[in-house]
């Protein structure tokens, strides 16, 4: 049984000892386009010969030289640039590696990639080469890996904290330090089942890894249970803004993209498909869709078919922004009049996801909507507003889209709503980040529940269900993977990283 799973793993720690691959790669590892300066990065077992041979000596590691780069057959110079030698494993790939700071010119770089081309065993790289040599020399697991990926990808300030504390070995340290617990659970189990007849094993070590590994059952079930904020924040937040025609739904929109991103008329049904944009609010990432206005009033074909594209999106998003008319609110006598016309208006959109989300008040406790009661210029006595305001608190915004009220007061209330659904990214608690996490945990979760269902008599196959488990909370990291996990992840990378 376990030769079986020995073959079944593919153990990365082998590899950290170094693989010297055949070829030596190299890329632009800098923007694309004219620009002042372009960096080439090369690594591999050659690495030395492109200095050498086209700069004619190697300099100090570490250390930038201004030289004569030259083509090797021809002696030609081509440019003249900054060399640094960084000789592995000290290097980003832990291969030797050299790079060359040229002008940014497309004539230059053709030119040098041309001259490279020449040497032996030397080829371009392949899109995120670079890092997966730095992977099997064991300087990044697959989480460090990733965690790079996003911070070349990020795009507001907390995707970037998130994705540099996952870079740093945040979830590489925890998960490891799970995996060290169950590799002593099994190990105890297993001497336990060898040794139990023969030699004087206490039959206590077996309660013992039932107890640790129902600690960590616990640890990792609460791990999971995180509300996806890590994915969110990676993927941004899906934020649907919804209500009646004419409520001033697009206008809310063209406020928040700080762009005229949605036509507005006093025409009712004027955004009749779902008006998509990105953006950045308070350092979280938000995919904003606009949508139709919902009514049920209407006979025109392409309008309902953009209703029913609206409902549709309030399904499957995280935060929904249901905008209404100051006035509805305005016609009532008391407060209570008010929060009953409130729900009447959100009933009358026709969408079970508002009054699921909602409950019976515009907020609810994971915050996933917001009621934004707009027009407010058009109201003389606002106290039966502000009272309103007092009762829902930071679940209800009075704003007015054209003069700009209320603005600030909607924003920090946006704001907090993201970090609840965002989280604050800390290495102390970080957060999965991927759902291949997600599924791995699940599946390391599950072995641990089977484990805790078999009997005494029945050890032999819980510590089968441990090695599952160990072997499913090793793939996230790469201590156990196989090539197309590896696939998937470094063809996200850019080629020369």
């Amino acid at each position: 049984m376990l030769a079986s799973i020995a073959r079944k793993m593919v153990c990365l720690t082998q590899v950290g000892s170094g693989v010297r691959l055949k070829h030596t790669i190299y890329a632009l590892s800098s923007g694309f386009g004219k620009c002042g300066v372009a960096v080439i990065r090369i690594s591999g077992p050659e690495a030395r010969v492109a200095l050498t041979r086209m700069c004619k000596r190697l300099p100090l590691p570490r250390q930038a030289v201004l030289k004569k780069i030259k083509d090797p057959e021809t002696d030609e110079i081509l440019d003249h640039g900054l060399v640094l030698w960084f000789p592995g494993p000290a290097s980003f790939t832990g291969e030797d590696c050299c790079e060359l700071q040229v002008h940014g010119g497309s004539a230059v770089l053709a030119s040098i990639f041309t001259a490279l081309s020449k040497l032996e065993n030397y080829r371009p790289a392949e899109p995120g080469e670079f890092t997966r040599r730095a992977f099997y020399s064991g300087k990044f697991d697959l989480t460090s890996v990733e965690g790079l990926a996003d911070l070349i990808n990020a795009e507001t300030e907390y995707q970037r904290k998130q994705a540099v504390i996952q870079m740093n070995g945040a979830l590489y340290e925890m998960y490891s330090d799970w995996r060290s617990i169950l590799s002593k659970c099994l190990a105890n189990v297993e001497a336990y089942i060898d040794f139990e007849e023969d030699q004087d094993i206490e039959s206590s070590i077996l309660n013992s890894a039932k107890r640790d590994i129902k600690e960590l059952h616990a640890a990792i079930q609460k791990h999971l249970a995180d509300g996806c904020r890590g994915e969110r924040l990676r993927s941004g937040v899906n934020m649907t803004i919804a209500g009646a025609p004419n409520v001033g739904k697009s206008s809310l929109l063209n406020f928040l993209s700080k762009k005229p991103t949605a036509i507005v008329s006093d025409i009712p049904g004027t955004t009749r498909d779902i008006v998509k944009t990105d953006l950045d609010i308070g350092g979280y990432p938000v995919n904003v869709r606009d949508t139709a206005g919902l009514r049920k009033d209407t006979s025109d074909v392409v309008e309902l078919e953009g209703i029913n594209r609206a409902r549709a999106a309030l399904d499957e998003t995280d935060l929904i922004l249901v905008v209404l008319d100051a006035q509805i609110v305005a016609s009532a006598s008391n407060l209570q009049t008010a929060m009953i016309n409130i729900s009447s208006y959100i009933d009358s959109l026709g969408v079970p996801a508002l009054r699921d989300v909602m409950g019976s008040r515009p907020y609810s406790s994971v915050r996933k909507c917001i009621v934004i009661v707009n027009k407010m210029d058009l109201i003389v006595d606002k106290a039966l507003m502000q009272a309103l305001k007092l009762e829902f608190g930071d679940g209800l915004c009075l704003i007015s889209c054209k003069t700009k009220e209320g603005m600030d007061e909607m924003m920090q209330s946006l704001s907090s709503c993201l970090k609840e659904l965002c989280g604050n990214p800390s290495s102390e608690n970080p957060c999965f980040t991927q759902p291949r996490h997600r599924y791995c945990l699940e599946e390391t979760c599950n072995a641990l529940a089977r484990f805790s269902s078999y009997t005494d008599a029945e050890v032999d196959l819980a510590a089968q269900e441990m090695r599952n488990a160990l072997y499913s909370l090793g793939k996230i990291t790469g201590h156990v993977t196989i090539e197309d996990i590896l696939d998937i992840i470094f063809k996200e990378f850019c080629i020369g990283k």
